[in-house]
């Protein structure tokens, strides 16, 4: 049931995306490297992005979610030279759940592809990515823990390997500076089901960086702190 899944969801953003440019050859290569950022609240224009195969965005590229601060991060992205470009919202991103999938399609770069509790694989290495996060304060794409936030990570089909989600999972990077886990027990649960080789997320700015756990490499990839100052560098991850 999850291969099927899969497949329909991969299927979706393939033509959702009009992703006429990315290339999409399932020839395992030795490795991909994925250059990831997170949380660029409209500054993304002022990063300095190291050479990579594949550029993933894991959500906040606004700070209010409008049409001209989506626009203006569309252009930017669309330019960076990448072979292949993947971004999903944040909570932040409101646009893209207040708009239809016809709405969104229609500023979409061609060689971008955007998530949203969808899949796609590249060079035979399959990613999913979804915007959504634990309830608070109702930002975009916000579930209330449990059962509703659960039925979107249930989507997620088994034989993934990189996972991309705007938040952490509970106790992964997912600490504030007064020292609490905000991360999502339920995505946890779901990861125990899962054969992982990455999960790229942001959304808790405190704790930008890298860990391994049970060989799977965590990257809070936030390049802002709490203050919302750039100061974090992009992270580099490579994949076979």
């Amino acid at each position: 049931m999850h291969k099927s899944a899969y497949t329909v969801f991969a299927q979706q953003v393939f033509i959702y995306c009009g992703n006429r440019n990315v290339d999409r050859n399932f020839t395992k290569t030795t490795t991909l490297k994925i250059v990831a950022i997170s949380d660029t609240h409209g500054q993304h224009d002022k990063l300095v992005l190291p050479d990579g195969d594949l550029l993933i965005h894991a959500g906040d590229i606004s700070n209010k979610g409008g049409l001209i601060e989506v626009e203006r991060f569309l252009s930017w992205f669309d330019k960076q030279s990448f072979k292949n470009k993947i971004f999903i919202a944040g909570n932040h991103d409101f646009f893209f759940e207040r708009h239809s999938d016809e709405e969104i399609k229609k500023i979409l770069p061609g060689n971008i592809i955007y998530l949203k509790d969808s899949g796609v694989e590249i060079n035979g290495i399959k990613f999913w990515g979804s915007p959504v996060t634990p309830w608070f304060l109702n930002w975009a794409f916000n579930r209330q823990r449990g059962h509703e936030i659960a039925r979107h990570w249930d989507l997620i089909p088994n034989d993934i390997d990189i996972l991309i989600t705007h938040g952490p999972m509970f106790r992964r990077l997912d600490e504030n500076k007064e020292g609490q886990h905000l991360g999502c027990r339920d995505l946890f649960l779901k990861a125990q089901e899962l054969n992982l080789k990455a999960h790229i997320f942001g959304h808790i700015h405190e704790n930008y960086g890298t860990m391994e756990s049970q060989k799977v490499k965590f990257l809070n990839a936030s390049v802002v702190n709490e203050r919302y100052e750039l100061i974090n560098e992009p992270l580099v991850i490579d994949i076979s």
